[in-house]
């Protein structure tokens, strides 16, 4: 199975007039994108559910008991972890884009 993923890549950088390497790069690249996006658009629904702009918005309003503890709480702690994924993802395509400007591969 390996073999043909690896011949099919070959093909499709050969169309495409690119290296293995590049096409590789920036399907890694993509598919970090497409990650970040799901963190986000997942996060944003957690916030709009309960009417904020920010994960300290939502914990301020479930301490002074504006918003009800449960299940705010495990919405927020996964709107945490969220964002955490995030500042992941963002430092992987930033290793990526370094890389690139320095020629690395």
């Amino acid at each position: 199975m390996e073999t043909m993923v690896k011949e099919t890549a070959a093909k499709i950088a050969g169309a495409l007039g690119m290296s293995e390497e590049a096409l590789f790069r920036q399907a890694l690249v993509s598919f970090l994108h497409q990650q970040k996006r799901e963190v986000l658009q997942h996060r944003l629904e957690i916030l709009a559910r309960y009417g904020v702009d920010s994960l300290e918005t939502l914990e301020s309003r479930i301490a002074r008991g504006e918003i009800a503890e449960h299940p705010a709480w495990e919405d927020l702690i996964v709107a945490e972890n969220l964002a955490a994924r995030q500042e992941e993802l963002d430092a992987y395509l930033d290793d990526l884009q370094e890389a690139e400007k320095h020629g690395a591969k």
